[in-house]
């Protein structure tokens, strides 16, 4: 299921067994992270997390942390 959320970040998950994948997306750069969390977390806290990371890897795309 892909979802879009209100910052326009793309967001996708898959049930993979007992966990769910998460895959945050910028749809301006195509640039993609992903997660794999416990599903009883939660979609919030998910969704969250794989925005923080999609956050890092554009920021270290960008040069901006080390």
């Amino acid at each position: 299921m892909a979802t879009r959320g209100d910052d326009g970040v793309i967001f996708e998950f898959v049930s993979v067994g007992a966990y769910v994948k998460v895959s945050a997306i910028d749809p301006v750069t195509g640039i993609e992270a992903s997660i794999v969390g416990d599903p009883l977390s939660g979609e919030t806290i998910l969704r969250r997390t794989a925005l923080r990371k999609l956050q890092f890897v554009l920021d270290k795309k960008k040069g901006g942390r080390p």
